[in-house]
């Protein structure tokens, strides 16, 4: 399979050291399902079981940091409410709180997911300890939706940029987002691709037979998508695409998610009248489960920035349906793991998928190509690349004596 500018970078190891010390490291982030949230705490968790010190601090406690471990802490965020507050202040909390974490738990660097207000809190926390004379750098994760949406909000654009210049490091998820960045900022430094990851022993073909046989009895094929249910993900082309495989092929739809979207959605599927061929399921904390039981993954987004819940499915030997937007086609490799089309053509995407599930031979060979291009993006892949980042930036920065 040809190799993408994502994929190259997973090559990479020129600042790798395998006597690398433990390190305190404290990881800023949303704590709900979305893409970053999940992103970050999967690499804290890796990051501890490596043996270093990793203190998660948010507003709640991340949905992933479901159980114990020796070396993570959480610190929660809490925003007092005053009457003369509108809103609770919630970037001036975060700088506090992480003033308070970097003293008193001496972290080494602190690295942030998405620009706002993470990447602006961590400047100010910055500043803060510099007047102290303490020192410490920030790395700032681009994910997507900062630089793609509320980025290019004029309210915000200002201090998305200026936040992002003054970090001491800074990674993106994909090749395109990294240009998607430079074209819309003006970024002064060196944007790092460092890819989103897949912890293969989680994601992976199980046999679900049983569970296959309550929704698809007289062997139907499963179609799944997985989301938020916002516009973004054009959930509606999902449907329609769905509704053609349905006239040619005997299916079942899995919609998995939940958001502003769904009644209309719902709605959608009565007025097609395909409602009992489809089921809405909700929030899942199991996806790899329902994952396993699928043959088709459609993901006709508008934008994303990577598309980790493609990668999620290629791991379950799912073979995926795509738009060709944003960094979906440095992971959904169009004729080898699945199919890509433009943004809104569900004419071809349901040719595509039709295709597809009347193939058996063609079928098979995606599979397992699908669970290849996977693994190229296997966390023990992706994890040498962060501590070697890690690296390179606590060296640059302390070859600068003083606080800035």
């Amino acid at each position: 399979m040809q190799q993408t500018a994502t994929e190259n970078c997973l090559t990479q190891n020129s600042f790798f050291n395998p006597y690398f010390y433990s390190m305190k490291i404290g990881i800023v982030c949303y704590p709900t399902y979305g893409g970053s949230g999940v992103v970050a705490t999967e690499l804290g968790k890796a990051l501890a079981d490596k043996g270093h010190f990793v203190h998660f601090i948010a507003y709640k406690q991340p949905a992933r940091l479901e159980s114990f471990h020796e070396r993570i802490f959480y610190h929660e965020v809490s925003v007092s409410t005053y009457p003369l507050f509108d809103y609770p202040p919630y970037e001036s909390a975060l700088a506090g709180k992480l003033v308070d974490v970097i003293e008193y738990e001496n972290l080494d660097l602190l690295h942030v997911h998405y620009a706002i207000p993470h990447a602006a809190a961590a400047y100010m926390a910055k500043k803060i300890l510099a007047s102290k004379n303490r020192c410490i750098p920030y790395i700032t994760t681009l994910h997507g939706t900062d630089i793609t949406l509320v980025g290019r909000d004029e309210a915000f654009r200002p201090l998305v940029a200026f936040s992002i210049n003054e970090s001491d490091g800074i990674t993106a998820v994909s090749n395109d987002l990294k240009l998607q960045t430079q074209q819309n900022f003006n970024i002064e430094k060196e944007i790092v691709v460092i890819p989103n990851f897949i912890d293969l022993k989680r994601f992976r073909k199980s046999n679900k037979e049983h569970f296959k046989k309550a929704i698809a009895p007289n062997g139907e094929k499963i179609l799944i998508h997985t989301s938020n249910f916002r516009k973004v993900k054009r959930v509606d082309d999902v449907v329609y695409i769905f509704e053609n495989v349905l006239k040619k092929i005997p299916a079942k739809l899995l919609l998995v998610g939940d958001g502003p979207e769904r009644n209309h959605i719902e709605q959608l599927c009565r007025n097609l009248g395909i409602i009992d061929n489809v089921r809405f399921l909700g929030k899942q904390d199991a996806l790899e489960e329902l994952l396993a039981l699928a043959d088709l993954f459609i993901l006709p987004s508008e934008y994303e920035s990577f598309g980790l819940a493609a990668l999620e499915a290629m791991a379950c030997m799912v073979p995926v349906i795509s738009s060709n937007a944003g960094g979906l086609s440095e992971v959904n490799m169009s004729g080898e793991t699945g199919f890509t089309a433009d943004v809104g053509d569900v004419k071809a995407m349901s040719n595509f998928a039709i295709e597809l599930l009347s193939n058996d031979v063609m079928m098979q060979e995606f599979k397992q190509n699908a669970l290849t291009q996977a693994k190229k993006f296997e966390l023990k892949n992706v994890l040498p690349m962060y501590e070697n980042y890690y690296e390179k930036v606590l060296k640059e920065f302390q070859l600068n004596k003083e606080c800035k």
